[in-house]
């Protein structure tokens, strides 16, 4: 049985309310997620402190419509996420303020979540995760609404349904797992057990206006793509969205270790297109991560030793940072899991130790100012 992802255009977000309540229509109506009484998270994207119009976050419009469409079922619905960096309620409040997100809470049935406490879960049948810190709000939620933006990622090739999970853990906890988790199909074996153990009910893509290039954060461009996408499963919304995007499966770490479990879908061939046809949604010319594009790292995956390192180092792009831009806010520093970075650049700017860093591209998607450029490798460049 193939898993169905719904589609609709969405040319701008002044059209969002009556698009996202269509799609859910064909799913069977909003009341098939939301019920009466119930306490329902909306996990939105929120990466950092960023305007809508920069695609960095899950634009407010959607945020909303779903909010409301919840709150119309009886449904009490809390919009959060953990952004990168310190896990405060004044953290949170910019970050609200700055995405609009203010704005989205602003209907009857919907809050913003301020409370930065954390539940502990085991899970027991993780393969890499059996014990977790999460939101708390997440841990108490009848349900959760996974409500993703369609964006490339320098470290994970794309970012949508099932990486949307990584937030529920609590702010500077998650950069402990860059340094546990380096490899990129293990870090995507540990998104998949938090995306089991919390599994959304419903998966919504924000894909109207979406990322590419250097994405996800301030580096990345932002991108017309007028579509959103539905599903009741995140692993569907991921392949059709890699599919839309142009992005191999071989190139989807997510992909990769969910076909390593034998968990379904991982091919567009097990997939349903509802509301539309694959070839009319193709991007033939999404613009990936250079790394991500030239192809050579994946061939080195299962190499090991000196001299796998050695060529994994000369082929890899390390972040470089560009002191003219700097401001020396030590957001890059405080999110390195490596602790790659210290503040001895020329005038108290960042500077990268490029024999500690693992690569994992935190300080590039967390930099508000674009200071953090990216060399490439001495093979790759070649």
């Amino acid at each position: 049985m193939k898993h169905k992802v719904y589609v609709c255009r969405c040319g701008d977000y002044s059209r969002t309310e009556e698009s996202i309540a269509a799609l859910l229509e064909q799913m069977g109506g909003m009341g098939r997620f939301a019920r009466p009484g119930e306490q329902l998270l909306l996990k939105a994207n929120l990466l950092r402190a960023a305007k809508p119009e920069q695609a960095v976050c899950t634009h407010p419009a959607v945020a909303a419509a779903v909010a409301k469409l919840a709150a119309a079922q009886g449904a009490k619905v809390t919009i959060a996420d953990s952004p990168g960096g310190p896990y405060s309620a004044a953290a949170l409040r910019h970050v609200y303020a700055r995405s609009g997100m203010e704005q989205a809470a602003a209907q009857p049935g919907a809050a913003l979540n301020y409370d930065v406490s954390t539940t502990p879960l085991s899970h027991p049948e993780g393969r890499v995760l059996q014990r977790m810190e999460v939101i708390t709000p997440a841990a108490r939620a009848d349900g959760i609404l996974n409500v993703c933006k369609m964006k490339t990622h320098l470290f994970m090739s794309m970012t949508g349904a099932v990486k949307n999970s990584f937030g529920l853990i609590a702010g500077v906890s998650k950069v402990g797992f860059h340094a546990t988790h380096p490899d990129k199909v293990q870090f995507a074996h540990m998104l998949l057990d938090l995306n089991l153990r919390l599994p959304p009910r419903l998966n919504l893509m924000d894909a109207v206006l979406a990322m590419e290039g250097e994405g996800p954060g301030a580096s990345g461009t932002p991108r017309q793509v007028g579509l959103l996408l539905a599903s009741e499963s995140a692993l569907a919304l991921d392949v059709a969205a890699g599919a839309i995007m142009g992005l191999p499966r071989a190139l989807n770490p997510v992909l990769l270790a969910a076909g390593e479990r034998g968990l379904t879908p991982t091919h567009v061939e097990e997939v349903e297109l509802v509301g539309a046809d694959w070839e009319d949604l193709r991007i033939p010319d999404y613009r990936f991560p250079a790394h991500v594009r030239s192809n050579i790292m994946e061939f080195l995956g299962p190499l090991t030793g000196p001299a796998a390192r050695l060529c994994k180092s000369a082929l890899s792009s390390t972040p470089r940072i560009k002191p003219e831009v700097c401001v020396g806010c030590g957001i890059c520093r405080d999110a390195c899991p490596a602790k790659a970075i210290s503040m001895t650049g020329p005038g108290g700017t960042a500077l990268v130790n490029p024999r500690a860093c693992i690569h994992c591209y935190c300080c590039h998607e967390l930099c508000p100012q674009k200071a953090v450029g990216l060399r490439r490798g001495l093979l790759s460049r070649l």
